[in-house]
């Protein structure tokens, strides 16, 4: 079957992975309704294209955090990748190598740093739990940092995890030949099974709730590693995430799979820019499966997206190459998107060039007579 879009690779993975790990990354906390909506939103948001601009040239090249990458289009960090596919986090790491872009690994990777770090060069990130004991944080950070991991992005919207009901359904674990591999020989590294879902009760045993700005803080003291603060949805967090020496913010929902009933991101997005005021990046995870999404977040002020399941769904159908070709098609659909939109270079795609349905008056409902 030919794979003409990004979206045809979750049926795929249905197929092909058992129902506990299909439901473990396809689904969201509670009714899902901001699941839904991380998709929605993006088709209440409409273009502005100009025309007759000579496109024959386009540069999607970009910086992040100084790092040169082919594209504003980057890996987001999705946990336990060998349940998807036996090469996993490896599979991952050489398609963003060899896409020019960015991966970031899960804390909870099935792969360590060290592993990650062995498949050959790349510009990766380390995305981080904070766990209550604090030895285990600085060793990982300190491990990350040898492995050639360029920015930590601490994860801030998980003092307890999200109510995920087919997780608790399917009394999700871990499968036995698997282990959280940056933990193991900690004694961290292993979910037991549990009446509820596995996850949630080691989240519950291990995540400190305590976290607060002053471990934003805290981090900058053991690590020279820039620190992204991921999971922010309001302009007030925007500001104390500066305040606090943040190096960047990812505007995220953690996929839909915590707090139910908050925005979808690219409606949160432009609220985090503002209040931002351009001292920091701002980046966005959460529901881009279009090369127009990116450019609608673009045009919204990220400065880069994240792209999630896409990766773990492809990783799930076709391994490495899955995880190559969800890249090189957002790539595709993001440069033609461009061109038909009249910009060749990143700074010229503009908040003029989409209109939203909040930008348009709403009309009032007439008086009754």
């Amino acid at each position: 079957m030919e794979i003409t879009n990004v979206s045809e690779y979750e049926a795929i993975a249905k197929q092909k992975l058992p129902k506990m790990v299909f439901d473990y990354y396809a689904s969201g906390a509670e009714d899902q309704w901001t699941l839904a909506e991380n998709r929605n939103a993006f088709s209440r948001i409409l273009f502005r294209p100009r025309i007759l601009i000579d496109v024959s040239k386009i540069d999607m090249s970009t910086t992040v955090l100084g790092f040169k990458i082919s594209m504003p289009i980057m890996i987001a960090p999705t946990a336990m990748q060998k349940m998807a596919h036996p090469e996993g986090e490896y599979a991952t790491a050489r398609a963003a190598s060899a896409a020019g872009t960015i991966m970031t690994l899960s804390s909870w990777a099935t792969s360590s740093v060290e592993e990650v770090a062995s498949t050959g060069p790349g510009i990766r990130f380390f995305q981080l739990y904070v766990y209550k004991d604090r030895h285990v944080v600085a060793q990982l950070v300190r491990r990350a940092e040898r492995a050639g991991f360029k920015a930590i992005a601490l994860t801030v919207d998980t003092p307890r995890l999200g109510r995920r009901e087919a997780d608790i359904k399917n009394r999700f674990t871990l499968p036995p030949f698997l282990t959280l591999k940056n933990f193991e020989g900690l004694d961290l590294g292993k979910m037991d099974e549990s009446n509820d879902s596995g996850l949630a009760s080691y989240v519950a045993g291990q995540i400190d709730r305590s976290l607060s700005w002053k471990d934003v803080k805290w981090l900058q003291t053991i690590t020279k590693l820039p620190i992204l603060v991921k999971g922010v949805l309001t302009a007030e967090d925007a500001r104390l995430a500066v305040q606090a020496g943040a190096a960047g913010i990812i505007v995220s929902n953690h996929g839909a799979r915590q707090l139910d009933y908050v925005p979808a991101t690219i409606l949160a997005l432009e609220e985090v820019v503002k209040a931002a005021q351009g001292r920091v990046p701002v980046f966005l995870d959460g529901g881009v499966r279009r090369g127009t999404d990116v450019f609608k977040a673009l045009a919204l002020g990220a400065s880069g997206i994240f792209i999630g399941r896409p990766v773990v769904f492809s990783l799930a159908a076709e391994g490495e190459a899955g995880v190559r070709k969800v890249l090189q098609m957002l790539r595709e659909e993001f440069e033609l998107t461009m061109a038909l939109s009249g910009c060749r270079s990143l700074n010229e795609i503009t908040r003029n060039h989409i209109v939203t349905d909040w930008d348009l008056p709403h009309p009032r409902p007439l008086p009754r007579l």
